[in-house]
């Protein structure tokens, strides 16, 4: 007797069918988060940076509002065209915290930036149901002794 196999020639095509909209949120899912850890790490180096500059010893000494501006503007200059934004423009805050000017004293320079991704809200949201942000934000704090 000869048992007769059933053709199968599209098979493949329907599992392909199948797998595709999850393999395409995996891939599409690891670049978005590797967007949002890349912008992670630049506010943690423009926090870190800050923090170097406002820690070193001057004479004379700077006010609080000099050391400030001059900290705000070393964290702009380095994170300036670094983070990776899909929408109009990055605007990270930065806030300078420190209890005193005298070596020894602690520093604290604290970088907050709201992350807007792109990709993946529109491949999991439904019109219907919204319910995956769309924002995330990041903070990045870095605490330095003066010199």
């Amino acid at each position: 007797m000869k048992v007769r196999l059933k053709r199968q020639s599209g098979a493949s095509a329907v599992e392909f069918a199948l797998i595709l909209p999850i393999l395409l949120l995996l891939v599409f899912g690891i670049i978005e988060m590797g967007f949002a850890l890349f912008d992670k790490a630049m506010i943690t180096n423009a926090s870190r940076e800050g923090a170097r500059t406002g820690i070193s010893y001057r004479v004379p000494p700077f006010t609080d509002e000099e050391i400030s501006e001059e900290i705000s503007n070393v964290v702009n200059s380095y994170l300036g065209n670094a983070l990776i934004t899909f929408a109009e423009s990055a605007n990270p805050t930065m806030t300078v915290t420190r209890n005193g000017s005298n070596p020894g004293d602690e520093l604290k320079v604290t970088v907050a930036y709201t992350y807007t991704s792109l990709i993946l809200p529109n491949l999991i949201n439904s019109p219907v149901k919204q319910d995956f942000p769309r924002e995330f934000n990041m903070i990045a704090e870095t605490t330095m002794r003066m010199e």
